[in-house]
């Protein structure tokens, strides 16, 4: 199975930096507690010195959901909303230990984290692309929406969307549950330096995932030379074809080590 984004995303906003981490052998029993609070302790901290408005790395969100059509107030970018409600309850919910931590990481980098399980995703494709208005949407709640036309969002080979807006909301149909053993996870951002950032924030993660979890987690900066990266199944077995991580190597180091939060 692959991820990456459609020409047309990258071409209509080239100050795009993609990242994906793939990991086998989660659970919903480790205790992530006091990763959660360093991370968010960060968070709380800069919030401390700035609303998070003014976050360049949400400066840079909003920017982008102005240019597709949406009022940046109604709908933010999750890192953002993460942040928001930081500030205004300093916590963050709990939903399942990996889902905390990813939270936390992505509210201490302010940068947008999508955590999905990997086998409710229908091959052989994930791509983050513009909707045709046919893909459905599974809330949280289990309803059904269909994202309009021209929408960005994260649409699977069987049709279905995996996100509302792009970094604005994820699915209920591939939500992290107590079930999950396969992740993708994906970080995008849109500021100036965010491919270092997004770099640091996957080694993070990585470190943070086989810290508390049997896992070997793989992950890559996605580039326009380089756009897909493989996960699910056949990238555990090591069967990887033209386009994935494999052939993608080269201008798409993987991530290894983690650096810190600055």
């Amino acid at each position: 199975m692959r991820f990456r984004h459609a020409d047309a995303i990258r071409s209509d906003f080239p100050e795009l930096t993609a990242g994906a981490l793939r990991a086998t052998g989660v659970d919903a029993a480790a205790d992530v507690a006091p990763r959660v609070a360093e991370y968010t302790g960060r968070a709380t901290a800069r919030l401390a010195g700035a609303a998070e408005s003014e976050f360049p790395q949400v400066l840079s969100w909003r920017r982008v959901f102005t240019r597709m059509g949406l009022k940046p107030t109604q709908y933010r970018c999750a890192s953002e909303s993460l942040l928001r409600r930081l500030r205004k309850e300093g916590t963050l919910p709990r939903i399942h230990p990996v889902v905390d931590l990813c939270n936390a990481i992505s509210a201490a980098y302010a940068i947008p984290v999508a955590v999905l399980d990997a086998d409710r995703i229908a091959g052989p494709l994930l791509e983050v692309r513009y909707a045709t208005g046919d893909e459905q949407y599974t809330t949280f709640g289990g309803g059904t929406e269909y994202p309009a036309p021209g929408e960005v969002t994260y649409a699977d080979s069987a049709g279905r969307a995996h996100a509302r807006r792009w970094t604005n909301r994820q699915s209920g149909h591939s939500v992290i549950s107590e079930h999950t053993r396969r992740i993708l996870v994906v970080a995008e951002a849109v500021h100036e330096g965010g491919a270092e950032s997004v770099r640091e924030l996957l080694s993070t993660v990585s470190e943070e995932l086989a810290a508390h979890w049997p896992v070997e987690p793989a992950a890559a900066v996605l580039t326009p030379s380089a756009p897909e990266f493989a996960f699910g199944a056949e990238a555990d077995s090591g069967a990887t074809g033209a386009g994935t991580e494999d052939s993608s190597a080269a201008s798409a180091t993987y991530v290894s080590s983690a650096a810190r939060v600055p």
